[in-house]
């Protein structure tokens, strides 16, 4: 089962102003759940596109949209090629976007997938299961200095060049197959004072491996160019987000098209500035308590919202 709740779901859905006729399109399909919700609120002349790498997503959705309506087609792709995509079926603008960045409930609940530090599975964290780059490639190929480099950018974790060097010693011995060998490797290759501390000690080199493998930082950037360059007027882009690295992405290319300048005083300068993109909240959108209760995945969750003049 494509077990995954939708985080922030009213507020995306209510950020993306929709109208019944318009043409919209859900970046990161998952379970559906986002996309049922706005695949209710069209009519027949609207239109809903959705794109997942997970052919696993892409099965359980669509059964979950077909019961809503058929005013919806589903792309199997990664959302970096979503204007390339778009236009193939024949679609030059659109209404709105939503991005639910990351990697999904189902694929950290599924150990098969490799994704989870909590099971034992072999090294995979593939969300397009097609592609031949895996975790277990980036473990034992990848040299030292670039294992370093992928630890301390993605994962901004403190020892990763300690953690790096435990993995090609270990990998000299044998192959690194297995999530608990690599969790293992990780803890060896960190001070007792830091095991000690709450979280898991292997999160961060978790997220740096599974953010190498699918691309995602840059896929992020340049997804969303293409999206603020297919919206119409007055649509809009939301984008969910789970961590830092993520967020400043988002962030800083929001406030670029919004040509807010942090050295420009004074309200009089800034209202001098032509804007061809607005925030529709100046700061992110967080879950309520009501939302935290129920789903702890949530904690870390981050809306942004930006609309077209």
């Amino acid at each position: 089962m494509f077990n995954h709740i939708s985080v922030l779901l009213n507020e995306c859905i209510e950020g993306l102003n929709i109208k019944e006729d318009g043409i919209y399109v859900d970046a990161t399909l998952g379970g559906g759940g986002h996309s049922s919700k706005i695949l209710e609120k069209l009519n027949n002349k609207g239109m809903l596109y959705c794109f997942d790498k997970d052919q696993d997503a892409i099965n359980a959705a669509t059964k979950r949209l077909e019961k809503i309506s058929s005013n919806f087609k589903i792309i199997h792709a990664d959302f970096s090629n979503l204007e390339k995509c778009l236009k193939e079926n024949g679609v030059e603008k659109i209404d709105g976007i939503l991005y639910d960045i990351g990697v999904s409930s189902y694929q950290l609940d599924t150990p098969e997938r490799g994704f989870s530090y909590q099971h034992d599975a072999p090294l995979d964290m593939r969300m397009d299961q097609t592609q031949k780059l895996s975790a277990y490639e980036v473990v034992n190929n990848y040299k030292k200095e670039a294992l370093t480099k992928i630890f301390f950018e993605y994962g901004e974790e403190p020892f990763a060049k300690l953690i790096s060097a435990k993995i090609v010693e270990a990998r000299k011995i044998k192959p690194i197959e297995t999530t608990f060998q690599l969790v293992d490797i990780i803890k060896s290759a960190l001070p007792s004072s830091v095991l000690r501390k709450k979280g898991h000690p292997a999160k961060q080199v978790f997220q740096a491996i599974r953010i190498e493998v699918n691309d995602e930082l840059m896929a992020i950037e340049n997804s969303l160019k293409q999206a603020l360059n297919l919206l119409n007027a007055n649509g809009r882009c939301a984008v969910i987000t789970f961590h830092s690295l993520e967020d400043r992405i988002v962030k800083n290319l929001f406030k670029k098209m919004c040509c807010v300048n942090d050295n420009v005083k004074g309200l009089a300068s800034l209202n001098e500035i032509e804007q061809s993109f607005r925030l529709v909240s100046r700061k992110p959108i967080i879950s309520n308590e009501q939302e935290l209760m129920v789903n702890n995945r949530a904690h870390s969750a981050k809306l942004r919202i930006i609309e077209k003049l």
